[in-house]
């Protein structure tokens, strides 16, 4: 019976105790895809540093900065120069679930460096003795057992959503932003909607809700909130053009109407254009949502 090299044994070795010290650092309480949903997407965030390592090896250069950021977030005012400062990790307020906020960083490199190996810290981690965290405690130990110091400022973007909140939220629950808000959301969940609550109503919910976990600045009539227990609502489309401006809506409105053979197109331009590319065939992805029309 074939026993298997020396070599495979070991690094079958290897893999069981990083899959242990996952399972004891990381909790799947929260988390919608559980802690096999959490390690995706630690993967996904380190791949990127593994990404940039490869084209600055390649090119023979490195990046003074890094901005880490989501496909799924709506700005509504430019990144601020006085947000980049040497040997610290910035990070947004609010939505901190016990930890810190992970929907946006900037860096150096050398933060950025720490701030993105959500996965191969893990070990770290559970020899410091951590266990049970979520991807924002998880975040925030990273940091702090790697020295790297943290800065807290309040961003202008927020993270739009298409999940069902209940409404009002309460103590720990999850309070969602109209996409109209003037605020400062620093990756607060939002949507486009009528707004449900504004004003002393907005400070009433905000009051209740547990400042260590989900929650954002709300102060001086910044902040909006939609009811946001169902789907979107119908006309969605027509308070999103008004509030993001003609400039975005006319994107909305390309991507809406796009067909197949032309997204197809777009993405064979975006692929050519890549270092690299590691994706779901161009067809199935178009395929997607509304995107199937010939």
């Amino acid at each position: 019976m074939h026993q298997g090299s020396p070599v495979s044994k070991s690094l079958s070795l290897n893999q069981c105790r990083r899959r242990t010290s996952e399972v004891r650092v990381l909790t799947a309480m929260n988390s919608p895809n559980g802690i096999q949903g959490l390690l995706q997407y630690f993967k996904l965030v380190e791949g990127c540093l593994t990404m940039i390592k490869t084209y600055q090896d390649k090119n023979g250069f490195t990046y003074d900065w890094i901005v880490r950021t989501r496909v799924d977030g709506y700005w509504n005012a430019p990144l601020h120069p006085v947000n980049f400062v040497p040997g610290n990790y910035l990070v947004p307020p609010g939505s901190s679930y016990g930890g810190l906020n992970d929907r946006f960083g900037v860096g150096d490199f050398k933060t950025s460096t720490v701030a993105l190996s959500r996965l191969s810290l893990i070990p770290n981690l559970d020899a410091a003795g951590f266990n049970k965290l979520n991807s924002e405690t998880a975040f925030r130990a990273q940091l702090t057992t790697q020295g790297v110091p943290y800065l807290i400022k309040r961003l202008p973007f927020c993270i739009v959503s298409d999940r069902k909140y209940d409404f009002p939220p309460s103590q720990y629950g999850v309070p969602v932003a109209s996409l109209s808000s003037r605020g400062p959301l620093s990756g607060a969940k939002c949507r486009p909607c009528s707004a449900s609550c504004q004003g002393q109503c907005v400070e009433d919910v905000m009051k209740n809700l547990d400042r260590g976990w989900s929650w954002t600045n709300y102060e001086n009539g910044t902040l909006e909130l939609c009811d946001a227990h169902g789907d979107w609502e119908k006309g969605w489309e027509k308070m999103y053009d008004r509030v993001a401006g003609n400039k975005f809506a006319a994107v909305r409105k390309q991507v809406s109407s796009m067909k197949l053979k032309r997204c197809i197109l777009e993405f064979n331009i975006l692929k050519r254009r890549a270092m690299s590319w590691e994706a779901p065939p161009v067809e199935d992805m178009c395929k997607l949502g509304n995107l199937g029309r010939a």
